[in-house]
């Protein structure tokens, strides 16, 4: 009888270490999904004359469905990515939007950018804006992934 008991203690042992290294292994392979970025992404800030013209009505039809909501969209052509941000509508103009980092790591493109208010000294115009980015990269294969 004491052999059978210490049989089962050692098993339940066995399986506490099992799964104890399982957990330790498991989280191992957590902190490997961190994201490492491979290179920043050159871009330009497209002025609205210089959006092609298939994105343009896209963006406007965005902007009709719902003025109020922000968007953020992708669009690529032959050549280039074209990265969509529109902060919704705003209670007045001077807004800008500053593109903080675009970057590229094995498994995504990722953006991030910020909205920025009008100086509390600019004089602004009181009808809403709707303020919108487009960034213009090389053409990539990843997923964009917006932060």
């Amino acid at each position: 009888m004491e052999n059978v008991l210490k049989m089962r203690e050692k098993r339940f042992f066995l399986l506490v270490i099992a799964i104890l290294t399982a957990g330790v292994l498991t989280g191992c392979t957590m902190l490997s999904d961190e994201k490492i970025k491979l290179r920043d992404l050159d871009f330009t800030v497209l002025s609205e004359e210089m959006i092609p013209e298939e994105l343009q009505a896209i963006l406007e039809e965005k902007k009709a469905a719902d003025s109020s909501e922000p968007f953020k969209l992708t669009y690529s052509d032959n050549e280039h990515l074209y990265i969509c941000i529109g902060y919704g509508e705003q209670a007045a103009g001077g807004y800008s939007i500053a593109v903080n980092e675009l970057y590229l790591t094995d498994s995504a493109i990722y953006v991030n950018t910020s909205l920025l208010g009008p100086e509390s000294s600019e004089k602004t115009n009181q009808s809403p804006s709707y303020p919108l980015i487009v960034i213009k990269t090389e053409k990539l294969q990843e997923p964009v992934i917006f932060e």
